[in-house]
């Protein structure tokens, strides 16, 4: 991961300083310190009346090739729900209504070093299923033959969805 070296306000050199019991990046030109904090995410664990979960393929980095919920980063001026439906749609060509708050986790990146993931739950959606351009691949899959997913947070909800509601 990067380190940041300049102030994302002033563009200033940022320095090391200890602020608030904490080696923190500073800007002594703004007199501030720059925090840096998660990435928020979503995640969809969508579920057909099969009690299949849908799953898409990546199609770019980080983890081209593997298997994991839909899902994205939350764009700004969204809320984690938009967010999550959002990805949904451009993922899978499908529109949901979300049921449930799932939970809250996080992954480690090498890119952003955290990224907290909100994940939801979605039975009632309607559209055909497609793909978008970050996904070369979505399809249903019986809980018993889940493939390796990419990223454990993702793992978690769905095991959070079969525990509460059976396979």
């Amino acid at each position: 991961m990067r380190k940041k070296t300049n102030c994302c306000y002033c563009g200033a050199i940022l320095t090391e300083k200890s602020f608030e019991d904490r080696i923190r990046l500073f800007c002594e030109k703004c007199n501030e310190p720059i925090y840096e904090n998660p990435v928020p995410a979503t995640c969809l664990v969508t579920i057909d009346d099969k009690k299949r979960v849908l799953l898409v393929k990546r199609n770019v980095e980080p983890k081209t090739g593997f298997w994991c919920l839909p899902g994205g980063f939350i764009e700004l001026g969204e809320s984690p729900e938009e967010g999550a439906l959002r990805e949904l749609e451009e993922e899978t060509g499908l529109k949901g209504k979300i049921e449930l708050l799932l939970g809250v986790s996080s992954n480690r990146n090498q890119q952003y070093h955290s990224v907290l993931i909100v994940g939801y739950l979605i039975r009632n959606y309607s559209g055909i299923l497609s793909t978008g351009y970050d996904a070369s691949d979505a399809a249903w899959y019986n809980y018993k033959e889940i493939p390796e997913i990419a990223f454990q947070s993702h793992m978690q909800f769905i095991r959070m969805f079969y525990a509460i509601y059976g396979d």
